[in-house]
């Protein structure tokens, strides 16, 4: 179960069971106790609770014991319908492969940087310049109630993806400008050709597979 986790995605106790071959419940004491052992952690979304490695330095162990043992891991394959693992909405924010990638793309542009309470992130000065020119006051952002970013675990790629008043603002010029249009019913999101040019023009990101 820890080789299955070393790709950075969050699964399912039940997920997990499969991979190892055994009980749901035999999986769910063992991911216990490595939860306790601080080797997981356990993030719960809606009825589920997600297990990943507990920070790079396990997989970074883990990796470590393939190499002595030539031990191999398998590939997660997601099941998710395409057309919605590609985007859709996750409350008021992008989720899907280009949520993930807006998320990736604004750590590597220095717009975002992590900050101490968990898994939220703090606007830099570089971002706030940035995100002013899209029309967004990052000042605003820090005087909701809710936080500013934060990284909201992605059911379909396992990777995090922008949640926040950031990620909903974000949400909210796409769809305006006619970056990405909404499904008549469904969460889906389709990038435009419009949408395109303009999410490679303003964070870099490569939507051509939308």
């Amino acid at each position: 179960m820890l080789y299955c986790l070393m790709d950075d995605r969050a699964r399912t106790s039940t997920e997990l069971s499969a991979v190892a071959d055994v009980s749901p419940s035999t999986a769910s004491a063992h991911l216990d106790r490595l939860v306790k052992a601080r080797l997981l952690k356990v993030e719960a979304q809606g009825r589920h609770r997600y297990y990943r490695l507990a920070g790079a330095d396990v997989g970074r162990i883990l990796e470590g014991l393939s190499a002595i043992a030539g031990a191999s891991h398998p590939r997660f394959i997601p099941s998710t319908p395409n057309r919605l693992r590609v985007a859709r909405t996750c409350y008021d924010h992008i989720a899907g492969t280009l949520g993930v990638m807006l998320h990736d793309r604004l750590l590597v542009l220095g717009w975002i940087m992590p900050a101490r309470e968990g898994d939220a992130y703090a606007v830099s000065a570089k971002g706030a310049v940035a995100l002013r020119r899209l029309g967004i006051d990052a000042d605003e952002l820090g005087r909701h109630r809710r936080r500013a970013a934060f990284g909201c675990l992605d059911w379909s790629e396992r990777r995090p993806h922008l949640g926040g008043s950031l990620g909903a603002s974000i949400l909210g010029i796409a769809v305006n400008r006619k970056w990405l249009i909404r499904d008549l019913e469904g969460r889906g999101l389709s990038p435009t050709a419009y949408g395109r040019q303009e999410l490679k023009r303003h964070f870099g990101i490569d939507a051509a597979g939308g």
